[in-house]
């Protein structure tokens, strides 16, 4: 027979002395105000943080607001805390002389944080093709470690029709990109650093530098050479020549002379070229703007100091 009261469950000490609101705001995640000195970068974190235009803009409102959204940290297994979210927000902090920054602690796996930080990242508006290709290739990675491929039983039959979305298509979908954009800037991952520097600073087109990663690492530093020499471009069509020469024997640098010296309407191998980053002259256009109108309009500045430097020396 059981006994009258066996099942009376008694509150707690906390559950005495605390409101309910109390009590419900200890299940939230607590905003702490933490020292610098003990938040660290994420390991392997694929974005720069530049000091530009709006870098200099979050600098004067850290120094007049503070920081008005808190970072998102994870605690290091050693000491201190490790970023996720909120890189920029810290580099700007140190900028203005402030020793501590509001952060929202949280405890999560590798691969969770990993998620977490490239998509906190991504949504920025001013982001390098070799920073894509390193975050989308760590995010799926992580989303197939945490299991996010399915199986491909009776993949045929079911077309599109899966429960869950390819590792690639979930990547994609919460990036707003297609899935083959996101394969190619994946695929940048396979360029040298010399070569990914060209495409970050606009003078390699993407397309193209798809086709080169195809390339061994030394047929690419062969063909960086040429580049630099003839001050050329590749246009699709001869960067596609290239990887199929590497692919059937040993891409020599007569070869690539022979290809690319080969007349093209787009490309012109001898003709000297001026290139300037994007990132040195950025800051003088409207935000929005492509390389293409920046191009347009410093030309057409030039074509205004020309005429007054002329109707001048008249």
């Amino acid at each position: 027979m059981r006994e009258y009261g066996s099942n009376i469950i008694l509150p707690s000490l906390d559950n005495l002395f605390s409101s309910e609101q109390e009590r419900q705001d200890a299940k939230l995640e607590k905003i702490q105000i933490l020292p610098l000195s003990e938040l660290h970068p994420f390991e392997g974190h694929p974005f720069q943080v530049r000091d530009d235009e709006e870098m200099d803009k979050m600098v004067d409102s850290v120094k007049e607001y503070g920081v008005m959204t808190p970072a998102i940290v994870r605690p290091r297994r050693d000491s201190g805390y490790e970023i996720v979210a909120g890189h920029r927000r810290c580099h700007a902090s140190q900028r203005a002389g402030v020793d501590t920054m509001p952060c929202i602690v949280r405890d999560m796996d590798d691969d969770t944080a990993i998620i977490l930080m490239v998509d906190s990242n991504c949504q920025r508006e001013h982001i390098l093709p070799s920073e894509k290709a390193k975050a989308y290739q760590m995010k799926l990675e992580a989303i197939k470690r945490k299991g996010g491929r399915p199986l491909k039983i009776n993949s045929g039959q079911l077309g599109q029709n899966f429960s869950q979305p390819y590792s690639v298509e979930k990547v994609a979908d919460e990036a707003g990109e297609s899935v083959k954009q996101v394969q190619r800037f994946i695929r940048l991952n396979k360029l040298t650093p010399d070569l990914m520097r060209l495409v970050d600073d606009g003078r390699l087109k993407t397309t193209p530098a798809v086709e080169l990663s195809y390339l061994t690492p030394e047929e690419q530093e062969e063909f960086l050479s040429y580049m630099e020499e003839e001050g050329c471009t590749p246009s699709l069509s001869q960067a596609q020549k290239l990887k199929a020469v590497s692919k059937e024997s040993v891409l020599t640098k007569d070869k690539i002379h022979e290809i690319m010296s080969a007349r093209s309407p787009s490309v012109k191998p001898r003709e000297p070229q001026l290139t300037i980053a994007v990132s040195k002259v950025e800051r003088y256009f409207p935000k929005g703007f492509s390389s293409e109108q920046m191009e347009s309009t410093i030309l057409k500045l030039l074509e205004n100091y020309y005429r007054k430097r002329q109707d001048y020396e008249r």
